[in-house]
């Protein structure tokens, strides 16, 4: 029963289950009345889900709107709809706006919307003071309230009949922003305003403009008065006196300034009148400036004055302005149209005027050091007048010049520059020198006492003399140098080293070496060097030709190597040859004492070879004969040892064996050094026996064997036979 009951319920959740199918076809987003809302007008935000069911079953909604990514309304209803209602819209409320839902586990999003909400708030101006003095500053703080950053806020100066000042402020993080104002000259009543703005994608909106604020400048001090006495015309050498004064409010750090063309001529501090008085002359006519300054605030008056010429400038007049040491000048000081005046005449120096006269008229006779500036004064009623300078130059005569190379000597090397020296010793400067290379002119220098000239066109032949001459402002003229002759030096070219004998010497002669060059100037520099393991030098000569010869009279085997000379001359180029190599051998003679010497050891070698030989073969013969005898007696034979000639004659004795081919070998060419030493020797001996017992006779062949032992003081000899029978004998 339980289980069908089971069943039974497990069937119901089924059906209930399946009676609960729902899916979201589309949420979607809405603005009332419209996505662009005035400022301060009611919006509401309406989120709408479209679900699908399966059944008619109640459903539970969660409604979420977010603006920017930020939650501002949340609600759980039944029904499909949700209304987030803003009574008054801000700009604030600005932004992109989006709504989820959520039922039953299951979720959607619509898509984003922008709502633009259009205008923004009246700023908010104050001041922070409604009366300033001059120089003082305004403290302005504008506010836009319900605004959210960032914002731009804009200040503005106004006054009367101008253009306002406007100044501005990037506020990211708050609302207001506060901005300073400096309060001028002039400045009385003073009228700020301010306005916002901001950025809503990427376009820019201005709010209005704020209320207008009112402030009163008052002064500190009245503008400054200056006068001139008696008056702003006068004539020079009068007396004239400047007054400036102003009216001040608190005498608190207060100053009088009076100055002309930005030169101070006086100022006063903590008093309201300057006085200031001078003797007028033509250099005080002109703008003067009298300024008051307190803090801040200053305040200026200007006032121009004409001064009127007493007497004009005194003219300064020479007879000569370049003359001849030992020649007499005048010089004369005058005003035109005007003869009352004490005059005095001087001469310009850097550490002060020097007074030569107190006079209108002077005559000297000049020497060099007159030479300088000269003016005149003329003073009348205290007012002195300056003429301007006149240049005075006294010359005395260039001596002669004298003509020299700058590297000291005479002489340039070929393919390089000539540079050649005017100098005059004495005379005055200016002085113009002039170059020649034989009658032509190549150079004019002007200088004080001395001038180059660099001539790069040198050749081998050139014969032409060099001079100069110098001339100044004098009236003696020019002055010629002597002639001067260069020797040109022609560097070393190609320098070659050669022997006799070429290459190999012999022992103990004598070799010459001649060192040459092709070309170059004498005399000539000859140095000869052996190279080995460095550089050795055998021989040193300066020669007055293009070569030179070295005789070294007795070579050896320490000449042995290889040879290069170097030559130079004056252009102090070191030229080297090419090396040659010089191998000193033997000579003649002494090869044919070596060959002799050899020769002589070669027959010695031989003759003591020939005479061992022969002393050997002594030794070995007799003992080899005594040992065939004894053989035969013993085997009782008398047979006569005899051979045909056409078969071949049997000997028996030491060092020859004879083969039945009759060929004879020597046993010596077996003998080892061992053998020597102990002297054993074995002997094969052919021997030819008769037997008795047959007939005809019958050749046979038997091998003896001889061992010879002999000791090395030959106290001891002895000596084995055997004989052995020819395998072929019978």
């Amino acid at each position: 029963m339980y289980l069908a009951l089971l069943v039974i319920f497990l069937q119901c959740s089924d059906i209930y289950t399946q009676e609960r199918v729902f899916t979201f076809n589309r949420v979607e987003i809405k603005v009332q009345p419209s996505v662009k809302v005035k400022n301060g007008a009611p919006m509401s935000i309406v989120c709408h889900a479209d679900i699908s069911k399966s059944t008619n079953f109640q459903l539970k909604h969660n409604f979420t709107i977010f603006k920017d990514g930020k939650l501002v309304f949340m609600t759980v209803s039944g029904k499909g709809d949700a209304r987030y209602e803003i009574p008054v819209a801000r700009s604030s409320d600005t932004g992109d706006y989006e709504c989820t839902v959520e039922a039953d586990g299951k979720a959607k999003s619509s898509n984003s919307l922008h709502v633009w909400v259009t205008g923004m708030t009246k700023p908010i101006l104050t001041a922070e003071k409604k009366e300033v003095l001059e120089g003082e500053v305004v403290k302005l703080r504008c506010e836009l309230p319900e605004e959210v950053p960032p914002l731009y806020f804009f200040f503005r100066k106004i006054k009367m009949n101008s253009t306002p000042k406007e100044k501005f402020v990037f506020e990211p993080h708050r609302n207001f922003s506060v901005m300073e104002f400096s309060v001028e000259e002039d400045d009385n009543i003073l009228q700020f305003d301010c306005f916002g703005r901001r950025n809503v994608k990427l376009e820019f909106e201005s709010s209005k403009h704020s209320n207008t604020t009112l402030v009163t400048v008052r002064e500190p001090f009245i503008k400054p008065t200056l006068n001139a006495k008696p008056s702003s015309n006068i004539t020079e050498g009068d007396r004239i006196q400047f007054e400036c004064s102003t009216v001040v409010a608190q005498m608190r750090d207060i100053e009088i300034i009076l100055q002309k063309n930005k030169t101070i001529l006086s100022s006063v501090r903590d008093e309201k009148l300057l006085k200031y008085s001078a003797v007028a002359t033509l250099e005080d006519s002109g703008e003067y400036l009298c300024k008051v300054e307190q803090g801040r605030t200053s305040k200026t008056t200007k006032l121009n004055v004409i001064v009127s010429e007493l007497f004009p400038k005194p003219i300064l007049a020479a007879s000569m302005s370049k003359l001849d040491e030992n020649k007499e000048l005048t010089l004369n000081c005058s005003i035109s149209g005007f003869q009352k005046a004490n005059f005095s005449i001087l001469r310009k120096n850097s550490n002060g005027d020097i007074c030569l006269k107190n006079s209108g008229n002077l005559t000297i006779i000049v020497n060099v050091n007159d030479t300088g500036s000269y003016i005149c004064k003329a003073e009348v009623k205290g007012i002195v007048k300056e003429s301007k300078p006149v240049r005075i130059n006294v010359y005395a005569p260039v001596s002669k010049p004298t003509l020299s190379v700058a590297s000291g000597l005479p002489e340039v090397v070929l393919g390089k520059p000539l540079q050649l020296i005017c100098r005059s010793v004495m005379g005055t400067p200016p002085i113009t020198f002039r170059f020649y290379k034989g009658n032509e002119i190549k150079k004019t220098v002007i200088n004080d006492t001395y001038a180059t000239f660099l001539d790069k066109n040198i050749t081998q032949n050139d014969k032409r003399g060099y001079k100069c001459d110098a001339r100044n402002n004098h009236s003696s003229g020019m002055k010629t140098s002597n002639i001067l002759n260069i020797t040109v030096i022609v560097p070393i070219r190609n320098a070659s080293l050669g022997s006799i004998p070429y290459e190999e010497v012999e022992d103990g002669s004598e070799t010459v070496f001649l060192c040459s060059v092709n070309e170059g100037s004498w005399p000539i520099r000859f140095r000869i060097f052996r190279k080995t393991d460095r550089e050795v030098l055998l021989f040193e000569k300066n020669e007055n030709a293009d070569r030179v010869m070295w005789r070294k009279e007795a070579m050896n085997r320490r000449d042995t190597g290889t040879y290069y000379c170097m030559a130079s001359n004056r252009a102090n180029v070191d030229v080297k040859s090419r090396p040659i190599t010089i191998s000193v051998v033997l000579a003649a003679w002494q090869k044919g004492v070596i060959a002799a010497f050899v020769l002589i050891l070669i027959a010695g070698a031989v003759t003591l070879t020939l005479w061992w030989f022969l002393c050997k073969k002594k030794k070995a013969k007799g003992p080899s004969m005594e040992m065939s005898g004894s053989a035969l007696a013993t085997n009782l034979t008398s047979e006569k040892l005899t051979r045909q000639h056409n078969d071949g004659d049997y000997y028996s004795g030491s060092g020859y064996i004879e083969d039945s081919e009759n060929h004879m070998k020597s046993t010596d060419e077996n003998k080892g050094p061992d053998l020597e030493s102990a002297e054993v020797e074995y002997t094969e001996v052919e021997v030819s026996t008769l037997d008795p017992h047959r007939a005809p006779v019958q050749k046979g062949t038997e091998t003896v064997y001889s061992e010879i032992r002999k000791a090395n003081n030959d106290s001891v000899e002895n000596r084995h036979s055997r004989i052995q029978g020819h395998p072929d004998a019978t």
